[in-house]
């Protein structure tokens, strides 16, 4: 069976990754622009003031940061 042939829950699809993908997206915190960093599922794991330096935490920690805007 091809994985394209699969069917997944919306809590299976969101689990797929979770350990190993992070994604960094702003947001606006007491009128300043931060980085949040999100695991696949959705929860916050951190925030940092630069972009750089929350990609570099993401890494840091053996997963791939990816962009959400």
């Amino acid at each position: 069976m091809n994985i394209r042939d699969e069917k997944f829950s919306p809590d299976q699809f969101a689990a797929l990754g979770v350990d190993r993908v992070a994604y960094v997206r702003p947001a606006v915190v007491d009128g300043r622009t931060v980085y949040t960093i999100h695991n696949a599922d959705g929860n916050e794991m951190g925030m940092m003031a630069e972009r750089d330096i929350a990609f570099a935490a993401v890494k840091q920690h053996d997963m791939e940061p990816v962009s959400v805007h």
